[in-house]
């Protein structure tokens, strides 16, 4: 699986303006809904399962990152984005440290397999500490977008 199999190119943001965990997640979430990836009538009901999901356990791993997630029955695919922070906001994450790069992931309730096939992706790339670095270097989307290209590439890979 590809980051380019589920990651909405139109929804991904450069400079996340939200400094607050909820705030990020509605913008993100926004995002995607302004893509045609989400429906807007269900803007509400996705951005509370992630916070419910927030609630179990923070996704923010450490290292400046989060993968906030949910299942959701208004998704018939999976979809998600990715979005870089420049000041870096509270996520409450393992390690205390402000997060500045996001990435979310909105998956249909009957496909569990590839929501952690995802999960597996996205965590494998953010463990390389270049894609992370070009990751908050990015001055435009469409650098990142580059990013993601080069890391489904396997450009970063040892």
């Amino acid at each position: 699986m590809k980051l380019a199999d589920f990651v909405v190119r139109e929804a991904v943001i450069h400079d996340l303006q939200a400094v607050t965990k909820e705030d990020a997640v509605r913008e993100i979430v926004k995002g995607l809904a302004d893509a045609g990836e989400l429906k807007s009538d269900e803007f509400e009901s996705i951005v509370a399962a992630i916070m419910k999901r927030e609630e179990l356990g923070s996704t923010g791993i450490g290292n400046g990152v989060a993968v906030p997630h949910t299942k959701h029955p208004s998704v018939d695919k999976m979809v998600g984005t990715v979005a870089v922070s420049k000041k870096g906001l509270d996520f409450a994450s393992i390690d205390r440290e402000p997060v500045d790069i996001i990435f979310l992931l909105v998956s249909p309730p009957d496909r569990p397999g590839d929501h952690l096939r995802a999960l597996e992706n996205i965590s494998r790339h953010l463990r390389v500490e270049m894609f992370c670095r070009f990751l908050r270097q990015a001055k435009k989307d469409e650098d990142i977008i580059e990013v993601l290209d080069e890391a489904d590439a396997n450009k970063f890979e040892s």
